[in-house]
């Protein structure tokens, strides 16, 4: 069983890379998506939404199909929807049609996010050793591959459609074959059924907080940190490119080495030294008075809240009697964080400043501090290997 628990471990890495290249290929090409349906921005950000919405009620799904196809028959179904679901943004040709191609979208990549966090999970129980950051590295590293190429292709002019359509041909391939090797576990004899859709357990709402507020550092860095550069710090549109390329650069290294920190000083200790972090880079960008100082603060912020979402799945995964239940219930917390962080930040800057804005992103990384003890759970892992897990399989 070692053997096939480490084999698995690279396999869900993979599905991890897969799934994060979808997204990196999507975003690259929101611009010719949004020409292509003739949409103004409010419409697009209106049409966007339903990405959320579509996760939001496709997730409890996950755990369902499941417990009635197996881990590896599940992923294998899940995870080739979302990278076929790539296809149907860039065929829309009006608003209508993007709302329903979005909400296809939304929940064929939440279903696929709950299946594979709840098999990362279950690998990292069998280790008995931390892993889940380095997953979320791994779909960091998708993402900025699948928006490499994406660049690439707006850059030489190419078709959305036809670059969604290979990129959507060759990822289902890498998924399939990723799929092969994880592993294939299946409900005890008698085991009840998780229902269809439910609301998120009581035991992932306070886990889901503390991921609320990393998601929410997250968006608003992502969305907002070249327009802070541009606007209020006079930076050029090149720099301000360059401070969000760095911002998810800094993300992606913090969620590769963040296991190795998580195994010596604990998921309560690294949560909120990494909360710290957050909040000395929000004042930073609060009080920059140049380009430098607030990309210093950008990039503290992405180191700091980097590991917290990877330790959010971790402890739902080790909450409650089933994992795949709780995993959706704090990715639906998360997904709802990382819908409004864009539009709120938005919404106090223009009433007063983004200044203000940001004093807000870095209010909410204290709660970071304040409450990394509810993660606790995820400390659980560490008893978890060998044998004894072995006789766990929990779907």
């Amino acid at each position: 069983m070692g053997t096939d628990v480490r084999r698995g471990r690279y396999a869900v890495s993979a599905v991890f890379a897969v799934h994060g290249g979808v997204t990196g290929s999507f975003a690259t090409r929101v611009p010719w998506i949004q020409d292509h349906a003739g949409l103004g921005a409010g419409q697009l950000g209106f049409a966007l939404a339903f990405t959320a919405f579509g996760a939001a009620c496709a997730m409890p799904l996950a755990g369902w199909i499941t417990h009635h196809l197996g881990t590896r028959t599940a992923l294998r179904l899940l995870l080739s929807l979302w990278t076929l679901s790539l296809v149907l943004p860039s065929l829309a040709p009006d608003l209508l049609t993007l709302c329903l191609a979005m909400f296809a979208y939304g929940a064929t990549a939440g279903m696929a996010d709950v299946a594979m966090n709840a098999m990362g999970v279950e690998i990292e129980h069998r280790l008995g050793k931390s892993i889940m950051s380095g997953l979320h590295g791994m779909w960091s590293v998708g993402t900025l591959i699948g928006s490499g190429a994406g660049t690439l292709a707006a850059h030489l002019g190419a078709d959305a459609r036809i670059h969604h359509a290979l990129a959507a041909g060759l990822l289902t391939v890498l998924g399939l074959a990723a799929c092969r090797w994880v592993l294939d576990l299946r409900p005890t004899q008698g085991e009840e059924a998780p229902p269809r859709f439910t609301l998120p357990p009581r035991s992932s709402l306070l886990i889901g907080a503390v991921g609320f507020c990393a998601v929410f550092a997250e968006g608003a860095s992502m969305d907002w940190s070249a327009v802070y550069l541009e606007d209020r710090l006079t930076a050029s549109a090149g720099l301000a490119a360059a401070c969000t390329t760095g911002f998810m650069l800094t993300m992606a290294i913090a969620r590769l080495a963040g296991d190795a920190v998580v195994n010596r000083f604990g998921v309560v200790r690294t949560v909120r030294f990494g909360g710290g972090l957050a909040v000395a880079g929000g004042a930073l960008v609060v009080v920059a008075d140049h380009p430098a100082v607030a990309m210093a603060g950008f990039a503290l912020t992405g180191f700091g809240i980097a590991v917290v979402v990877p330790l959010c799945f971790a402890a739902a995964g080790h909450s409650g009697p089933n994992p795949s239940q709780a995993i959706a219930g704090v990715a639906t917390i998360t997904y709802t964080s990382g819908l409004i962080a864009p539009s709120l930040i938005g919404g106090v800057a223009h009433a007063t400043s983004l200044t203000v804005s940001f004093g807000v992103v870095t209010a909410l990384s204290c709660g970071l501090l304040l409450f990394a003890g509810v993660l606790r759970g995820a400390e659980r892992v560490k008893a978890g290997s060998g044998a004894a897990a072995v006789a766990d399989p929990r779907p």
